[in-house]
This record gives structure tokens, sequence and C-alpha cells, in this order.
């Protein structure tokens, strides 16, 4: 499995060992190791890790869905892993007249625009997507990198950028595509959102062909288990109360669980231990009623919640 540095590594580790996945090393070495057996890890990029599963050189890797969609790679994506949140937003100098993307249509009648992104072929997509785009122009927009040329529309210019996008403008750039988890270093640098493109978070990607091979797609099972049990835990919180036998039933037909809650009786006669999974949101909506229902409460936040019985309709 490819797992991603920069950006997104910490989050990466943390959520591995919420998952029961120790990594070792990771400061010393692009290949830490894990305590999972049947399983290793390499630490890369996450622009290249889409093509590398794509390719088979890994069976598994985390990689932003934006980057997914940046190489159009042929992976199974078989999980949102819901952290590492950004947007890929169109953002310009704020003291310009460029305010919108007709601006830069407009601008392009004057002479040629340039925009700098990491994101060429998404960004490419995105702009001939756009309706006042297609009323002027029929080609795609010029792509251009230190290595090739790929000649389109020369009345927009999609430049490649290595990082630190959001200076480019003015003198190198009229506007940029780039992602964004808050917009203040766009700000910082003089720059304004002028509209949103796409949102993206880590995702957890497969090769195709491995999901096809019986020994390894069990321990892609078993790493996508553990993986959504974390995603779900994060959003969910395990709740434990003690309930008269008076209000129990009430207090059941309330409370929302993966089938139902677990009811025990207690030793005092007449009260009964509840257990359930409720929802964050969920929990403070219920306070009132859990309030005048319930006589003690326990809430704990769960490492995993591990949803078993669906994993091999989910993973084929």
């Amino acid at each position: 499995m490819a797992i991603p540095k920069g950006s997104l590594e910490e989050d990466t580790f943390s959520f591995l060992r919420q998952s029961g996945i120790n990594v070792y090393g990771a400061s010393r070495s692009y290949r830490p190791r894990v305590d999972y057996k049947g399983l290793s890890v390499k630490i890369l990029r996450p622009q290249e890790i889409p093509v590398l599963v794509q390719e088979g050189t890994y069976d598994l890797g985390i990689s932003g869905r934006d980057w997914v969609r940046e190489n159009r790679a042929d992976v199974e994506v078989l999980l949102d892993l819901e952290y590492g949140k950004v947007r890929l937003v169109l953002a310009a100098p704020i003291n310009s007249d460029i305010k919108s993307f007709e601006d830069l249509v407009e601008l392009s009648r004057e002479r040629p625009v340039r925009i700098s992104t990491e994101y060429l072929n998404l960004a490419s997509d995105w702009i001939t997507s756009k309706e006042s785009y297609r009323k002027v122009y029929d080609e795609p927009p010029t792509l251009i990198t230190p290595w090739y040329r790929v000649k389109g529309n020369d009345r927009f210019k999609l430049i490649l950028s290595f990082g630190a996008t959001e200076a480019k403008p003015p003198e190198d750039a009229d506007a940029i595509i780039d992602n964004t988890a808050t917009g203040t270093t766009l700000a910082r640098n003089g720059l304004g959102i002028i509209e949103e493109i796409c949102e993206s978070s880590a995702v957890l990607i497969a090769n195709k062909n491995s999901l096809k091979d019986p020994e390894k797609v069990e321990i892609i099972k078993d790493v996508y288990a553990l993986f959504r049990g974390v995603v779900f835990a994060r959003k969910n919180v395990h709740v434990f109360m003690n309930v008269k036998e008076e209000n129990l039933q009430e207090l059941i037909s309330i409370l929302p669980a993966l089938k139902g809650p677990t009811v025990s009786p207690l030793s005092k006669e007449g009260w009964y231990a509840v257990n359930t999974v409720i929802e964050k949101g969920k929990l403070l909506e219920l306070m009132p009623k859990l309030r005048r229902l319930a006589q003690g409460l326990v809430v704990t936040d769960p490492r995993q919640v591990l949803l078993l019985e669906d994993v091999d309709e989910l993973v084929r």
C-alpha cells in the first residue's frame, strides 16, 4: 500500500493508528514497517500514487480524490476516508478586475490569459465545461510544462506549477487553480476565491486486478473493513445508560442503532442497562429526551465500529 507524504502524511499516520495498524520508522525511511501481517507500505507523493496503483506497482493506495481525477487513473475508489478535506478553487488577485470566470473569458479577447496550476487535466476539463468558454472557443486550453506543450487554444494557457502556486500572480499568472482548506493562504497572498471547482478528501484506492486476486483481495477486505470502522467511529459515539423498566420501551423507540440497542437487566430489579451507537449530532438532538428517560449516561468515542456483514459485496 502506498501512503502519502506531505500535507496528508500526519493525518494518514493518525488514521492508520486508529485502525490498529501502527507504522514504525517513518521519520527515517520511505519504507516504514507496519505491524499488520501481509501488508507493507511505502511513502510517496500523493500526486503519483493513483498512477502507480493503476499500473499495479501497488495494490492499495491513499491519495486525494483530486489527484485520482487529475491523473484520470483507472482505479477502484473503495472508500472516502473523510480527512484532508480541501476545495479546488479558481482564485485571482483581489485588487484586479477579475471577479468571475467570465471576466477571464473577456480578458482573453484582448490578450492571452495565463492560469497557474498543478492540476492541468482537471483545470482543462473544468474550463472546457464552462458555457461561457464554449461560446467563444472550441478548443481546450493550451497546456504548458517545462518538458512539453500541448497545443490548444492559445488565448487560454494553463501553466504547470510546482508548488507555491499562490505566489504566481500577478507577474506570472492572471489567476490560479489550486486547492485550499480555509482560504487563509490565498488571502495572505492577496488572492480571492472566484469559483469553487470541486471538493476533495483522502480516499482509499485499489488496483482493479488486485481485487481479482483471491489472496490479495482477502487482505484488501480486511484493510477496507478496518478503515471503514474508523470513518464510522469518528462520526459516532458509544452511549451507555441505565434506565428504569417503566421508561425502557420509550427509550428504545427513540434510539438509533446498527441493529438495535443492547439491553441487559441490572442486578437491581426493575433497572436495565442500554448500550448503543449514536451519531454525534443525533446525541445533541436526543439529549432532552435522554435526560427525562435515562438515569446516568456515559458517552465514549469508539476507536472503531466494524461493519462486517457487507464487506464481500462492497469489495469485489
